[in-house]
């Protein structure tokens, strides 16, 4: 059986689908479709926390899928504008469990992964599967990828 490590960056999956649908990512459907007949050996959902009701309800939720929720808190600058990302803390978490498995999943559209991806395929001949929304995935990643899963139809709530 295939070994599976799944990498989710929330944010990014959440807007592009707000952006591009205006509707939610299924997580139930996503976690049925990619872990068929494979064995999960990790699977993160990286989020921001702002102490939010819903959005602990929305986490409990991927819990209960199977994920394990990373958080970082939810940082507004003074000027405004907000930080909130989880670049470092995946690709930290990508180089550890590649070794590990046969495929790494990645549920984003930021081209800075681009360069994960080439590393991670290349060292330990691992297979990746990136889903993000077509248009709005960077072409580097998709390029970067063995197979990119378009989040459409079934995928959407």
């Amino acid at each position: 059986m295939e070994k599976v490590a799944i990498f989710a960056d929330v944010q990014n999956i959440y807007y592009t689908t707000r952006q591009n649908y205006q509707r939610h990512f299924n997580y139930g459907e996503f976690w049925s479709t990619a872990t068929a007949g494979r064995d999960v050996v990790a699977a993160y959902a990286y989020a921001i926390d702002k102490g939010d009701s819903k959005q602990q309800s929305f986490q409990q939720t991927l819990r209960t899928i199977g994920f394990e929720v990373k958080l970082k808190p939810f940082i507004q600058r003074r000027d405004g504008s907000a930080k909130g990302d989880w670049d470092v803390g995946i690709t930290l978490d990508v180089i550890d469990y590649a070794p590990r498995a046969d495929v790494i999943i990645l549920l984003s559209g930021d081209g800075d992964f681009d360069v994960l991806l080439h590393k991670i395929r290349h060292t330990y001949a691992v297979t990746t599967e990136v889903y993000g929304v077509s248009t709005l995935t960077a072409p580097s990643l998709i390029h970067a990828s063995t197979r990119f899963i378009p989040i459409d139809g079934k995928l959407l709530l």
